[in-house]
């Protein structure tokens, strides 16, 4: 077997998300949003209710925790801009503690650093906390670019992430693939004209990834070695 056997091809750009594809970081996530929640006085939530909620970037995050709520408060909108950045600052604090890598992450990082395919982390997750994660797992080194949810104007779904890194690197979109792990992931490939892999075992928001018909669905990133 050799590199992206699996899949009958063999990009020169590989793009991947990272929470729920390359990293399990519910567990900090949750921990952190109960933080900022406690701060506010506000009940709790369930880590099995945060792996529902996340990949759809900090915001959403934090509106669907408020939705959560016995009651919705009628000073939402100001009460959403308070829990997020509370939520930023206790994530900032330790965005690792608990975070593991995914079986084959890093295996496959350096598998295409040694091909000299470029690699793309691209996430709805902001930019400081992304790179924070990557770094304190050490996986930052590998990749040539990473794109936060606030890095550009729109996230995935949307497609411009994707369509920045394929005029980054100078490279089309059938010499470019995707790995994921959500519909946002799925989507924003298929609008980009990029192949997506999809693993199972992310965060979809309770939905099975496979109903999102990616080009190929793996159960784990050591079958693209």
């Amino acid at each position: 077997m050799t590199l992206f056997s699996s899949i009958g091809f063999t990009p020169r750009l590989v793009m991947l998300d990272l929470d729920g594809t390359l990293v399990d970081s519910a567990a900090d996530i949750a921990i952190a949003l109960n933080r900022a929640l406690a701060d506010l006085s506000l009940p709790g939530v369930s880590e099995a209710q945060v792996r529902l909620w996340v990949g759809r970037g900090a915001s959403r995050l934090v509106h669907c925790a408020l939705e959560h709520l016995p009651s919705r408060p009628d000073d939402f909108a100001r009460l959403h801009e308070t829990l997020l950045a509370r939520f930023m600052t206790r994530y900032q604090e330790d965005v690792s503690g608990h975070s593991t890598l995914y079986p084959g992450a890093r295996e496959l990082l350096d598998a295409c650093r040694a091909e000299r395919i470029a690699l793309a982390c691209v996430t709805n997750k902001p930019y400081a906390p992304a790179r924070s994660l990557l770094e304190a797992l050490d996986i930052l080194s590998p990749f040539d670019l990473l794109l936060g949810g606030d890095s550009l104007p729109h996230k995935k779904p949307h497609p411009g992430a994707l369509q920045h890194c394929l005029r980054h690197f100078e490279v089309t979109p059938a010499q470019a693939l995707m790995v994921g792990d959500s519909r946002n992931d799925v989507e924003a490939a298929r609008a980009a004209g990029v192949r997506v892999v999809a693993l199972p075992w992310g965060y979809n928001h309770g939905e099975p990834v496979e109903a999102c018909l990616p080009d190929w669905l793996l159960e784990s990133l050591t079958d693209l070695l």
